[in-house]
């Protein structure tokens, strides 16, 4: 049963990660609520699972044209230094504190979510409007 546990974690968080949306957010809440992984356990085995989930997901994206490769390093860079600094104050959370946080990060997340998708009329993307780039959501990258 444990098996069936972890594929059906495995199916739901690569399908959530495939989408670019963040596998993680369900990955994490399925193995500690159905698997009865601890959260640090939980956040680790997120972690190496999200390796072959990325390289597949941005390949794909890529090939669609979905990458905007000059925004690079102003995300890529300060997430890498922010994930360092998460990473050893993670360590330093007791468990049950740790799955309180992600908690209530996921109802924020969630909460503007569903406001923005609900309340909110969005026809463009902002950065790339800001920039007086394309004003198509969807535009593939030239």
């Amino acid at each position: 049963m444990a098996v069936i546990c972890l594929i059906i974690a495995g199916i739901s968080g690569g399908l959530i990660g495939g989408m670019g949306m963040g596998g993680g957010t369900l990955l994490i809440p399925l193995l500690t609520l159905f698997c009865n992984f601890s959260q640090h356990a939980a956040q680790g085995t997120n972690l190496i699972s999200f390796i072959p989930m990325a390289a597949i997901s941005l390949a794909l994206h890529a090939k669609n044209g979905l990458l905007r490769m000059k925004y690079l390093p102003s995300i890529a860079l300060p997430a890498a230094a922010a994930s360092i600094a998460a990473s050893f104050a993670a360590m330093k959370f007791d468990g049950e504190l740790l799955g309180k946080v992600f908690g209530c990060f996921l109802i924020v997340v969630g909460t503007l979510s569903f406001v923005e998708a609900v309340f909110v009329k969005k026809e463009t993307e902002a950065l790339p409007l800001l920039l007086g780039e394309s004003k198509k959501p969807f535009e593939k990258n030239k």
